[in-house]
């Protein structure tokens, strides 16, 4: 069965647009036979537009799966409800509606959690299917539910903030997930942020899945916020683990892609808007 990952919204768009937008956010599109499932929907201002000049009928989604709790793949959400039309389940982790603040530059502090209640979001038709487990939610999509963090050198983003009582505390990101993908050339896994970091979150899915070897990982790396060396440990392990292709796009950063790029060659693309990746 063919599976094709399209990306509706991503950072930036390629140089020919055809008057397509980028946004500082991340939406996959993944279509088969009988099934199409959304993947985060950016940060909200993209979303219909792109889908609509891309050709992808938002009608057409049968569940939505929500990465993270953050802005800038929930913010589309409300606009993606509005646009499938019917009650659709969207599977996400229990945490998913914290509120969560990230520091800019200045030192200043700005709300970067989902910018809806789930109330509002249920009466447009959202049914959360809500759990920290790795599950199947459709035949070969699976999500990693919560990730454990298990490499020394991931340690996170020091820059992004929970509330716990009156104070702030570093974001443990319990609610970070990715999706996998099953198909003849192996596993594929879509990527939102990787919070849990990209090898915890490559561990996770082999523990889960033995046998089945990961031959693409697409999406955000958070690489882009990494000290150097955590970007050489991934590195090192991508390579040990043998993944064949590698498809980076929205927090991977440009440094990190170049330096991605440079060590893996051909197997490595640059995902922005309007990419799309046929999978067997």
């Amino acid at each position: 069965m063919t599976t094709t990952l399209t990306v509706l919204v991503e950072n930036t768009v390629p140089g020919k647009a055809d008057g397509l937008m980028g946004e500082h956010g991340l939406s996959v599109f993944l279509e088969r036979p009988d099934r199409r499932i959304l993947f985060d929907t950016g940060a909200g201002a993209a979303l219909l537009h792109n889908a609509s000049l891309l050709g992808k009928d938002l009608r057409s989604v049968d569940a939505v799966v929500l990465s993270h709790g953050h802005k800038d793949h929930t913010g589309g959400l409300a606009a993606a409800l509005g646009a499938i039309g019917k009650p659709v389940p969207v599977y996400a982790h229990p945490e998913i509606f914290a509120d969560r603040f990230g520091k800019r530059a200045d030192g200043t502090l700005r709300y970067a959690g989902c910018p809806f209640k789930r109330e509002a979001l249920e009466g447009m038709g959202a049914t959360f299917h809500l759990s920290p487990a790795f599950r199947e939610i459709a035949p070969g999509v699976h999500v990693t539910g919560e990730v454990p963090r298990r490499s020394a050198y991931e340690t996170g983003d020091a820059n992004l903030f929970v509330p716990r009582g009156d104070q702030l505390e570093p974001d443990p990101f319990q609610d970070d997930l990715s999706m996998v993908v099953e198909g003849r050339g192996g596993l594929t896994l879509i990527l939102g942020c990787c919070h849990s970091g990209l090898i915890n979150t490559l561990d996770h899915v082999r523990e889960r899945m033995p046998g089945k070897p990961i031959h693409t990982v697409i999406g955000g790396t958070h690489l882009g916020f990494a000290p150097e060396e955590q970007l050489r440990q991934t590195i090192a392990t991508l390579r040990a683990r043998q993944v064949q292709r590698l498809g980076l796009s929205h927090c991977t950063g440009l440094p990190a892609g170049a330096r991605l790029a440079a060590e893996f060659g051909d197997a490595v693309a640059f995902c922005n808007v309007g990419y799309s990746l046929a999978l067997d």
